[in-house]
């Protein structure tokens, strides 16, 4: 079947609902109210098709520039082939929702209005700048009554292959690595049709192979 070029191609799972939301929407979703200026995120669902956002525009965060009855118009950026346009869609009220990108920022700038205000009376220096999370003090922890155990990288590790007669392993890059290393170290011996058992020394620099029957 070809690639079939609808509009409303490939929002199969796009517009899906979550598990257990499906059905009529709940009331809150029609008491939200939206002002000009207000961030919100397009989200896309089958349940409304009046009003559907293009699927190139789910999932976008954008600022609203006019509020009707039953939809809201926002300000969405759409890259057409070299140039990104600023285009101007309706979406339903059910599609959309109040973004919390800025939830994080402005609560930090009340507490720091409130750190500035506390220092001011103090009189002392406070530091408005992000500083990443400090390490860990040093704790003690409980163990319940369990031996620690020291994890460490192991210096080698053996491997163990065995290749019957006119079998062919299940994995053969394995095969196709141990024939590489086995004709070259021993050129004379047919790998593919004697039954030899292998053992394989393995470390991060090199590798070895031995043969033990």
């Amino acid at each position: 079947m070809t690639n079939t070029k609808g509009k409303r191609r490939g929002i199969c799972y796009m517009f899906s609902r979550p598990f257990r939301k499906h059905g009529v929407l709940p009331l809150a979703t029609y008491m939200r109210i939206y002002k000009k200026g207000d961030i919100v995120d397009i989200k896309g669902m089958g349940t409304v098709q009046k009003g559907m956002p293009h699927k190139c525009y789910h999932g976008k965060t954008r600022r609203v520039y006019s509020v009707t009855q039953h939809a809201a118009g926002i300000v969405v950026n759409k890259q057409v082939k070299g140039k990104i346009l600023a285009k101007r869609i309706n979406v339903r009220i059910e599609l959309i929702k109040h973004s919390k990108s800025r939830d994080s920022f402005l609560k930090r700038v009340k507490e720091d209005d409130q750190k500035k205000k506390e220092a001011k009376e103090k009189g002392t220096w406070f530091q408005l700048k992000h500083h990443p999370a400090p390490p860990r003090q040093a704790h003690f922890m409980r163990t319940n009554e369990k031996e620690s155990k020291l994890l460490e990288p192991i210096p080698y590790e053996f491997i163990a292959y065995t290749y019957k007669e006119n079998k062919r392993p299940q994995n053969c890059k394995k095969k196709k690595i141990l024939s590489t290393i086995f004709t070259a170290a021993s050129p004379g011996v047919d790998f593919n049709s004697t039954s030899h058992h292998f053992l394989c020394l393995s470390t991060r620099s090199n590798s070895s192979l031995f043969v033990l029957s």
